[in-house]
């Protein structure tokens, strides 16, 4: 996220040839471009908000004769159109990709006081504040894609608008960083509950069981930076259209917001995940003691007897519905689990999350009914 403010994007049109016309039509209203005409046809005709005259003929699908011709120049005017989202569009039709929104609404103060930041150092904290919630989101990453997670953070590209201190766009390329922005996704609602739910209560419960949607101490410093000093700062997310939403995620994300009145309950939950210690990976290997997930499908959490790979004698162990799966026929079949993740420590209790290579154990049967009797002795 190294692009200097203002510096184009894909500005030029692309290909038309590689151009899906339903892309394209998605796009232009996401951005709020309006459909206009009578009944609809093997094209339609699209112009922008505003008082732009621009006007474009977009073919429904490739089976139109002319879809070549069309989208070329459908896209040229989109090139030379004067319209805020142009370019953005543009640019999400070059590379496939995941858009995210920073937004920032600041009250004006009735008198500038002196020394007060000007709309560069605002477009910097933003700017600074953005790259933090995308770098945790990546370090939140699971197994092996977070490899390249962190280092895609630096690549992504940087879309900023005149009024550059209230928003910014990243393109985050669906391959290879659709991890990241699905991490995001479920990262982001997964704070705002647990926030909701520490004001409502008092209690902060609910971050300890965030971290398994990758909430940690990296993602609620970010976000305290990204709300300070504003009246409400959101987060949207938009999936390319070309690759549709993930599994398990809204088609059309609702924005996520803050405002300075949960900044208590974000900096608290900081100081308590820095407080539980810095997560590291673990490679561990366990019998399966406990089984436990709310409905039939669906992720699960299993409790370990640790045998190898760290000092805590038992774990919590966060898995997806395959993973969990797995843990279950290890368990009928008395053999031990390896499973590779993050180490977390939340108040005495470890916790391992970020899961990945879980397999059963194949040991010999002297073992196994070593272990079995070890395991009813326990339940």
């Amino acid at each position: 996220m190294n692009r200097p403010t203002g510096d184009p994007a894909h500005t030029g049109p692309p290909d038309p040839r590689r151009v899906d016309p339903r892309v394209l039509a998605a796009l232009l209203d996401r951005h709020g471009w309006r459909r206009t005409g009578g009944a609809r046809g093997p094209y339609t005709r699209w112009t922008p908000p505003g008082p732009d005259p621009a006007s474009l003929l977009v073919p429904d699908s490739r089976a139109f004769p002319d879809c070549d011709d069309l989208l070329t120049d459908a896209l040229t005017a989109l090139a030379r159109t004067a319209a805020p989202s142009a370019r953005d569009i543009l640019t999400a039709l070059a590379v496939p990709s995941d858009e995210v929104r920073w937004h920032r609404e600041t009250a004006p103060p009735t008198r500038a006081p002196s020394g007060a930041p000007g709309p560069w150092t605002a477009q910097d904290r933003l700017r600074a504040a953005a790259r933090r919630v995308l770098l945790a989101a990546a370090l939140a990453v699971r197994g092996h894609a977070r490899l390249h997670a962190r280092a895609l953070v630096d690549e992504v590209l940087v879309d900023a608008p005149s009024d550059a201190a209230r928003g910014l766009t990243a393109f985050v390329p669906v391959d290879p960083g659709r991890p990241v922005t699905e991490r995001l996704h479920h990262a982001l609602h997964a704070t705002r509950e647990a926030v909701d739910y520490q004001r409502a209560t008092g209690r902060p419960d609910a971050f300890d069981t965030a971290v398994a949607a990758g909430v940690g101490h990296e993602l609620t410093e970010a976000l305290v930076a990204l709300v300070h000093g504003t009246a409400v700062a959101a987060v949207t997310l938009a999936w390319a259209p070309a690759a549709g939403a993930p599994s398990g995620c809204a088609a059309r994300p609702e924005p996520v917001a803050f405002t300075p009145g949960d900044l208590p309950a974000l900096r608290e939950a900081g100081a308590r995940y820095l407080r539980a210690g810095p997560s590291a990976p673990a490679h561990v290997t366990g019998t399966v003691v406990r089984l436990r997930r709310p409905g039939a499908r669906g992720p699960g959490t299993v409790r370990l007897r640790v045998l190898t790979g760290t000092d805590a004698p038992h774990l919590h162990v966060t898995l997806d519905e395959d993973a969990y799966r797995t843990a279950v026929h290890a368990h009928l079949a008395g053999l031990p689990l390896r499973v590779s993740g993050r180490l977390e420590g939340r108040g005495g209790l470890r916790r391992l999350t970020d899961t990945y290579g879980v397999a059963p154990v194949e040991v010999d049967d002297a073992e196994r009914d070593r272990l079995t009797k070890t395991l009813d002795e326990e339940c």
